[in-house]
């Protein structure tokens, strides 16, 4: 059983209650626009982490992490991306190779809207944490959090603070 902190478009930003939540789980995951990478030395001090770089995101968040990360956690394949699209509207970049070989969860970021939505065509989970970060168009920041345990993906939560 793993409990999963599920980020996005931090935009430089952390504090003591993002800092909080990723105490809490067992690994975190950044879906892109990281910004400054102060914010994941700040979480991988703390906990495992694995990560995107998104758009607005430098050479060295471009060296340091992956455009598309695909692992598996516990039982299930996962695969995030900074900028994916959503179900029935994938972005160009990804969107044969996801029909090809579909995941059982796939997250990206970018939009800065939570998102959580089944895609039945290809029985994956879409999942976009929305923004954590204070920079952006959104009025409440939001993160996930849920556990994966075996191939089962429950317990889901929504994170939400004020802008």
């Amino acid at each position: 059983m793993k409990k999963i902190l599920l980020l996005s478009d931090t935009h430089s930003y952390i504090d003591e209650a993002i800092l909080k939540y990723v105490k809490q789980a067992d690994e975190v995951w950044h879906a892109g626009d990281i910004g400054d990478l102060k914010v994941t030395d700040t979480i991988k001090q703390l906990k495992p982490l694995r990560a995107v770089y998104g758009n607005i995101d430098d050479a060295k968040a471009r060296v340091e992490f992956p455009e598309n990360n695909r692992f598996m956690c516990e039982d299930v394949d996962v695969w995030i991306t900074h900028i994916g699209g959503y179900p029935n509207r994938y972005d160009v970049r990804i969107r044969e190779a996801i029909k090809k070989n579909p995941p059982k969860l796939f997250i990206s970021g970018h939009s800065h809207i939570l998102k959580v939505m089944p895609d039945k065509k290809l029985n994956l989970l879409h999942m976009n944490p929305g923004a954590v970060g204070k920079h952006g168009f959104q009025k409440v920041r939001t993160m996930l959090r849920f556990v994966i345990e075996g191939e089962t993906i429950k317990d889901l939560e929504v994170i939400e603070f004020k802008k």
